[in-house]
């Protein structure tokens, strides 16, 4: 085995840096015999790595060859099988466990031995050794083979020294002086040993010849040592001296210390009073300006505003611990107190007579503004007031009683003043939409009963000399008076429709959607402009959590005594806390009556013509829609949506009261029926609708709106054909349904195209069945024979045995056919076009598509029944007294006599 070790280390460890230390031939267990050696070596260069290395002898020749190699540090477990019994299986757990047979026991556990060794060294422990005996861990190796394999040459590793470059140097010089050095190194050694003899004793003689000398070095450390002394009784001396400076020098700090306080607490007192006077004291101008400041002028208001402000700077000062106790201090805030009362006492009068003053002017020009229907415009009085926002903002952070006293005042006396000028904004529209003008009393002399009652009831609102005496209960209380003559009423819907045509044109109902989108114009920028001054004005885009007075809802005495309960609205809005929200509640104050009077505009434009509510809902529609886009949740877009809601509730009723006039139709017994009212109704209420939706946001309603009409139109115009008795049901559902068709073709209403192509459908129908009906009567016995001839071919019998029968043989047919001679059967066509043209009305002009019609199903008629005379008759040469030629003729010159 050392031979082996040996030359392993030459061949294969040697040349990669790595010294064999352990070795064991093994071959893998349960496998053929295979013999191969696993090595343990370390690296010769720090840092050492450990390596288990598998090594196999070649089979062509007697060297050795590296198979596979393994970390140390990768080793998890060393497991020897049996720790009591000798046997010389192992295993080790790598990556995956290798099952090893080694060739003896002892080899085994040199090797276990080994690697414990090394695991000791350098990996502290990590492996984990099972199955080993405790004996084999703790003692050394046996003696031996072993012994030099596993711990010898580790041990002589760790005693070896490398020699230094000198004494390479010096060993070399020595040699060079013996000549025999190498050859005979006994001698050599001989050699130096006699010469380190020799050396030794010069040594001696040397430490004995100095002893003399060192009797002397020891009477001078004596000298020394008395000098030493000498300068430690002066040091003592000198340390009494400086023990009384000491003392001397520890009174003069302990004076400078208390000087420095001293000189610390002023400067920290002067600093509190240069604080306190730099703070808290306010000049005499600004004191002025506080007490008697003018606030008319520019030049005054900026005074007031910079005394206002550094009043606030001294009452907000962070005041220093301790302050609060200084009489100087107490006196100067309650100077200040009385100051900012005294201010904004002078402030909140002075605008509440700025607010009347304004509105007294404003009140001069109403009736002019009044006139032209517009608005007066409140910018002046905006702009005076935007001077003292600042003095506004100062007077909400400090005293916040009279900011919102001033706000209340405000907000009741512009909500007065807003109403006033609505109310008379409103009257003046209401007089122009009902058309009391002189331009438009002649109008009213034409109108139907109902809208020249309407008229009457609406002049009288106003006196003889045309100024205004009315007032909006009023026109409410027309309006309901209005509503219930006309549920009272039951004309069809052609009646609104007649009278929309002839009276109420194009023109008065464009000149009323001037007047609503007049009225909407006027609104927006007042609301608007009103809404971004009270922002400016009351400082409410800067402080969100402020809650102004007005969010405290109103509560009335009740029969019994006790308050209104706060409706959850009130409690909800008392709680917000945005600004938005805030501005909001104030301009739902301020203009609390618009909401009322375009609510009562609405129901008076919804009285005069209820396709006004077509115009409403498209303007109203359009203005909410830019409201939101400016700002959503505005007063202004709020309140337009609410309004939007009540107009789509009377678009809503507009379309159910057309309904339901077309289930209440009557028709007459003895007149025909023609073009029902409705039907015309319809194609007015959509014409005028797609011109006035054209462009329109609210396209939606409109067409939910056409699908509800025209499932009315179908259902009551069946229900119309089925009750009547002078015209014929196919005639009635033919005309009236051409008619919904042409007028939905020539619309082009993308959302009924499946009622268009119904209506198509039930006019076809209708048309082919009137058509078929009404051709069995001029050759009536002729067709009753055929209908006998196919229900015996259905029967069973035989097309060429039907002339056999008694009932239709030759002679039966040729008697029937002689009965319709060419001239009775003009004449019964002649009798059959005057009967369509009495029962065809002539609005839709379907005569000669009818009488078209009837020639081909004629034509149609007559090569059946020729075609059945061939077939059940051959060869009789029967045929019939008129020829196709013939019954053309007689269809054209009937067509063209009438």
């Amino acid at each position: 085995m050392t031979a082996i070790k040996h030359a392993l280390q030459r061949d294969i460890f040697t040349p990669n840096d790595e010294r064999l230390l352990g070795i064991v031939n093994v071959c893998k267990a349960g496998k053929k015999k295979k013999n191969c050696f696993l090595c343990a070596t370390v690296t010769t260069e720090r840092p050492v790595q450990v390596k288990v290395v598998k090594v196999k002898k070649s089979d062509k020749g007697d060297f050795y060859k590296r198979q596979q190699t393994w970390e140390l540090r990768d080793l998890t477990e060393v497991d020897a099988k049996d720790a009591s019994k000798e046997n010389p299986e192992f295993d080790l757990h790598f990556e995956k466990v290798y099952r090893w047979v080694a060739s003896s026991t002892a080899e085994k556990n040199s090797f276990i031995s080994c690697i414990w060794k090394l695991n000791q060294r350098y990996l502290r422990k990590k492996v984990e050794f099972v199955n080993v005996s405790s004996q084999l861990l703790e003692e050394s190796v046996p003696s031996g083979e072993s012994q030099s394999v596993a711990g010898g040459d580790e041990d002589a590793l760790d005693d070896y020294q490398e020699l230094s470059t000198r004494e390479e140097q010096d060993i070399e010089g020595m040699m060079e002086m013996c000549e025999y050095a190498v050859s005979n190194a006994e001698a050599f050694a001989e050699q130096l040993s006699r010469e380190l003899q020799v050396l030794d004793g010069a040594n001696i003689q040397s430490i004995m010849a100095s002893e003399k000398q060192v009797n002397i070095l020891m009477q001078l450390l004596d000298e020394a040592l008395g000098e030493v002394d000498t300068i430690e009784g002066k040091l003592s001396s000198y340390e009494e001296m400086l023990q009384s400076v000491k003392e001397q020098m520890d009174q003069i700090s302990q004076s400078n210390r208390l000087i420095q306080i001293s000189n610390t607490n002023n400067v920290k007192l002067l600093d509190e009073i240069q604080f306190l006077v730099n703070y808290m004291d306010l000049s005499k101008g600004h004191i002025r300006a506080l007490q008697e400041g003018d606030l008319t002028s520019p030049k005054g208001i900026e005074a007031c505003i910079n005394a206002s402000e550094a009043l606030s700077q001294c009452m907000n000062v962070a005041l220093r611990p301790g302050h609060g106790k200084l009489m100087a201090v107490t006196q100067q805030q309650l100077l200040f107190a009385e100051l900012r009362d005294t201010f904004a006492r002078r402030l909140t009068n002075h605008l509440n007579n700025v607010f009347v003053h304004q509105g007294h002017d404003q009140s001069s020009t109403l009736s002019q503004h009044t006139a032209e229907m517009s608005l007066p415009k409140h910018s002046p009085l905006h702009r005076d007031l935007l001077r003292y926002s600042k003095l506004m903002e100062w007077l909400k952070n400090t005293h916040r009683e009279k900011y919102e006293g001033l706000s209340r005042t405000y907000v009741d006396y512009m909500s007065r003043l807003y109403e006033r000028e609505i109310k008379d904004f409103f009257e003046v529209a209401k007089i122009k939409m009902a058309g009391t003008t002189k331009e438009a009393k002649g109008k009213f002399a034409t109108l139907p009963r109902k809208e020249s009652a309407l008229k009457q009831e609406t002049e009288s609102l106003h006196g003889s000399s045309g100024k205004l005496t009315g007032s909006t209960s009023s026109l409410n209380k027309l309006t309901v008076q209005g509503a219930n003559s006309r549920r009272s009423q039951s004309s069809s819907l052609l009646d609104m429709g007649n009278m929309s045509a002839s009276d109420l044109d194009v023109a008065d109902r464009t000149k009323f959607d001037k007047i609503f989108e007049q009225v909407l114009s006027e609104l927006e920028p007042l609301c608007l402009a009103e809404q971004d001054f009270i922002s400016k004005f009351f400082k409410l885009q800067q402080h969100p959590t402020v809650t102004p007075p007005l969010a405290q809802p109103e509560t009335e005495d009740t029969d019994g005594g006790m308050q209104s309960r706060i409706p959850p609205q009130a409690e909800h809005r008392q709680s917000l806390s945005s600004e938005k929200d805030l501005v909001r509640l104030m301009m739902n104050k301020i203009f609390q009556s618009i909401e009322t009077e375009l609510n009562s505009l609405i129901a008076l434009g919804d009285k005069i013509d209820s396709f006004n509510s077509l115009y409403m809902l498209v303007k109203m529609s359009h203005h909410v829609w830019t409201a939101e886009n400016v700002d959503p949740a505005s007063y202004l877009s709020t309140t337009l949506g609410n309004v939007l809601v009540t107009v789509k509730r009377n678009f809503d009723k507009c379309i159910s009261g057309q309904i339901r006039q077309m289930e209440e139709v009557k028709i007459s017994k003895k007149s025909k029926v023609g073009i029902l009212l409705f039907v015309a109704g319809f194609e007015e209420f959509a014409e005028l609708a797609e011109t006035i939706f054209r462009v329109a946001e609210r396209r939606g309603d409109l067409d939910k709106a056409y699908v509800k009409l025209i499932r009315a139109v179908f259902v009551n115009v069946e229900k119309v054909a089925n009750e009547s008795q002078k015209t014929p049901r196919d005639v009635v559902m033919m005309e009236n349904f051409h008619h919904i068709f042409s007028t939905l073709s020539r619309l082009k209403i993308s959302c009924l195209e499946a009622e268009r192509r119904e209506a198509k459908h039930k006019y076809t129908d209708h048309l082919q069945s009137y058509v078929i009906n009404s051709l069995g009567q001029p050759l009536e016995k002729l067709n009753h024979f055929f209908e006998g001839v196919e229900a015996r071919v259905a029967q069973g019998v035989r097309e060429e045995e039907v002339s056999y029968q008694l009932a239709f043989n030759k002679q039966e047919l040729r008697k029937v056919i002689k009965e319709y001679p060419g001239k009775e059967v003009k004449k019964g066509l002649d009798n059959l076009y005057k009967k369509v043209d009495k029962h065809l009305c002539e609005e839709e002009s379907l005569l000669q598509v009818v009488w078209h019609s009837m020639q081909d199903e004629f034509i149609r008629q007559y090569k059946h029944f020729e075609d059945l005379i061939g077939r059940c008759y051959p060869g009789s040469g029967i045929t019939m007294e008129f020829t196709i030629g013939d019954m053309l003729e007689y269809f054209s010159s009937i067509a063209q006599s009438h």
